[in-house]
This record gives structure tokens, C-alpha cells and sequence, in this order.
């Protein structure tokens, strides 16, 4: 009896343990069919995009720097006046405007040098010329003295013969005479040539070192030659990375100031080697700056580069350079900031758009599991294009109705 009442105990606990998990078992698609997520189909614009992010750049911009003087100066440049950041300005405007103290004296002492040269060269002109006249007399001298000897040495014949060989001997010596001062004549205007031509290289060398400080005088002050907006750059300093003010020292060529057009912006994107073949010139993008969420700006591409580029991060990767126009501009809108662009790929209007997670395939045909009151059915659909969250569908489903997502795993 015992035995009996013992199996009649452990039958009836069994028994109650399979109906418990049974009830737990049958609850759970209850619970699940309750969090069942849902999408209604809508009719609208389909739209496949792809995103990119890139840098604002102006397409109209150009870098005032701090001007190369010519001649061997290299001294740094102190900056006297320099536009505020941020100005508007137009073509011809002033900039930045240097020292020009330095530059001035040595045009000074150029312009100094220059004519002291140039009176150098005329009293060695003159000095030719007085040299040439003496030296034309000296032979017009020994002419006569030559031609005196000449009429002595006819009366060689009537005269005793000591005398006949003075006659001789002051007739040689007159040739002689004369002979050399011809011999030296050529010398001695090629040597005062010579002289006079170095003075002419110096005086030369004077007017260009001259003409040089006037023009690194005139340097001194810089003009925009475009319209738009100052952006003043920045240079190390001992206390680190700062923006350029007066009274600072500059080297030559150093940038100082930017001048972009903020009317005509762009996006410069490196566009990954996988994602290059979707893109054409003039496709429509929308621009974001990540800076001001708020804002948003259409553009289009302008220019894609046939080129790649190796990417910094691993040499087996290459990038293509786009550009991106951007339309309208905003005061927000300025270079360096980061964009994340959206490139509309293709466009279908009017599709019925659902989640792409609500699309899964049994073999090749498609299926999404519709709302039939409370409970979801499969039904079979034909599916368009896609992105990587929507497809288009094409047959099988109308507007409105409601679908389950996340169905892939079930």
C-alpha cells in the first residue's frame, strides 16, 4: 500500500509539472507576438544614396603671404597694419601693410652709391680725354722732332763727321721715340676703357640694387585681389599654435592671411575604390554640416578625379578625390569644417517603399509577413530596387499595409 500511494503522489506531481510548462510554453508566442515590430507600407520617393564625408573648402580663395624681397635680404618682416579676421572686403583693399623703413634706407643707400659712381665715371671720362689729348700731342711732337732730324741728316754731307753721326743718332732716337708713343697709345686707351667699364658694371650693379629696394619698398603693402571674407592665419609662437597680430615678425613667404568667397563654396571627399563606380559627375547630394546639424545645403558633384590616391592608413588602399558644389552659403558655412554628404544614386517616385528588414526569401521568391487582424501572414511580393535599409516593391502589396520587420531570423 505504501508502495501504491507513493506512485500515485510522484504521478500526480509529473503531472502538474508537464501541464505548467506546457501553459509557459503556449504564453510565449503570446509575449512575442505582442513586441512583434511593425512598418506600414507607404507610397513615396525612393531614393538610393550613398554617404560620404569630405572638408568646406571656396572654390574662390587665395593666401596672402608675406612678400620674398628681391636682392639678398632675408631679414623677418614686422607687420604694421593687418585686417581684422572676419572683415569683408573687396578687390584692392588693404591687408597687411609691413615695415618699409628698412627697405626705404637701402634705396637711400643705393640711390647714394648710384651717384657716386656715376660721378666716378664722368671725371674718369674726362680724365681719358684729357690723357688722349696729351699723348696726341706728345706724337704730333715727336713728328716734328722726327721730321727735324730728318732735314739734319741732309747736311750730313757738309758737315764734319762727328756731327754727321749726332745727326744719325738724333734721327734714330726720334723714330724711336716716336714709334713708342704709338706702340702706347692703343694701351693706354684700352686700359682707360677698361677702367671706365668697371665703374660701369658698379654703377649698373648700384641702379639694380637700387631699383630692388624701391620695389621691396613698394611690396611693403599688400592689396586683396579678389572680394570676400579675411581669415587670419596662425603661426607657432613660444606658447604654441596663435594667430597673427601687429607688431609681429614675419619670414619671408610665411601666410598671414586668407581670403575666401564665401558666395561659392565646396566639398573636397575622398571617395573609397568601392564606391567610386556609383558616382557621375552632376548627381545630386545633400550637404550636412557636422558642426550645425540644423543646417542642410543641396549640391551636385563637379568633378571626380580619374587618379587614385594612397590612403595613409594602408598603401593598398586608394581613394578618389570628388568635388562637391554647394548651393547657396550661410554666415556657418566656412572652410575647414567636416560635411557628411549624401549622393542620390537612383530615384523611383511614387514606389511602395518597406524596411529592408521586412523582406526575407524563401528560395528566390520574396516574402514580407502582412497583418491579417491579429495574427501576420507570408506573402509572397516582387522586389525592386533596394538600399541598405528600404526596397521598393513592385506586385503583391498595397499602400498602408502593415508588416512585420526583423523577419529574417525567424
Amino acid at each position: 500500500m505504501k508502495l501504491i500511494y507513493i506512485s500515485a503522489v510522484a504521478f500526480v506531481l509529473v503531472a502538474g509539472g508537464a501541464a505548467v510548462m506546457s501553459s509557459r510554453a503556449a504564453a510565449v508566442p503570446a509575449q512575442g507576438q505582442g513586441r512583434e515590430s511593425t512598418a506600414t507600407v507607404t507610397t513615396r520617393d525612393f531614393v538610393r544614396a550613398v554617404r560620404l564625408s569630405g572638408t568646406v573648402e571656396a572654390v574662390q580663395s587665395t593666401t596672402i603671404a608675406a612678400p620674398r624681397l628681391s636682392g639678398p635680404s632675408s631679414n623677418s618682416l614686422v607687420i604694421t597694419r593687418l585686417i581684422r579676421p572676419g572683415t569683408k572686403v573687396r578687390a584692392g583693399d588693404l591687408l597687411v601693410e609691413f615695415d618699409r623703413q628698412t627697405q626705404l634706407q637701402n634705396a637711400l643707400d643705393r640711390r647714394a652709391e648710384l651717384n657716386d659712381l656715376e660721378q666716378q665715371i664722368r671725371k674718369k671720362e674726362a680724365e681719358a680725354r684729357a690723357a688722349r689729348a696729351r699723348d696726341d700731342s706728345e706724337i704730333l711732337q715727336a713728328e716734328s722732332g722726327r721730321s727735324r732730324a730728318t732735314l739734319e741728316m741732309v747736311k750730313n754731307d757738309m758737315v764734319p763727321r762727328i756731327q754727321a753721326e749726332k745727326n744719325t743718332q738724333a734721327l734714330e732716337q726720334a723714330e724711336a721715340s716716336l714709334d713708342q708713343l704709338k706702340t702706347t697709345y692703343d694701351l693706354k686707351r684700352t686700359a682707360a676703357q677698361a677702367d671706365l667699364r668697371i665703374l660701369q658694371i658698379r654703377r649698373d650693379k648700384a641702379e639694380n640694387a637700387m631699383r630692388q629696394a624701391e620695389t621691396n619698398a613698394t611690396r611693403m603693402e599688400v592689396h586683396s585681389p579678389i572680394a570676400g571674407l579675411s581669415v587670419t592665419r596662425s603661426m607657432w609662437k613660444s606658447s604654441g599654435m596663435a594667430e597673427i597680430q601687429e607688431g609681429e615678425e614675419v619670414r619671408a613667404g610665411v601666410p598671414v592671411v586668407d581670403i575666401v568667397n564665401p558666395a561659392m563654396m565646396r566639398i573636397r571627399s575622398r571617395v573609397n575604390q568601392a564606391d567610386i563606380n556609383d558616382l557621375r559627375v552632376g548627381q545630386p547630394v545633400r550637404v550636412g554640416l557636422d558642426a550645425y546639424p540644423e543646417l542642410s545645403f543641396t549640391g551636385r558633384i563637379a568633378q571626380i578625379s580619374p587618379l587614385a590616391v594612397t590612403s595613409s592608413l594602408s598603401p593598398k588602399v586608394r581613394n578618389f578625390i570628388v568635388l562637391v558644389d554647394v548651393n547657396g552659403s550661410h554666415p556657418n558655412l566656412m572652410p575647414d569644417l567636416t560635411a557628411s554628404l549624401d549622393v542620390e544614386l537612383a530615384r523611383v517616385p511614387g514606389a511602395l517603399v518597406v524596411p529592408r528588414d521586412a523582406v526575407k526569401y524563401d528560395g528566390t521568391q520574396a516574402m514580407v509577413r502582412v497583418r491579417r487582424g491579429q495574427d501576420f501572414q507570408d506573402q509572397p511580393v516582387t522586389i525592386g530596387a533596394t538600399s541598405a535599409h528600404e526596397a521598393v516593391v513592385t506586385t503583391g502589396l498595397a499602400s498602408g499595409a502593415v508588416v512585420a520587420r526583423n523577419v529574417a531570423g525567424r
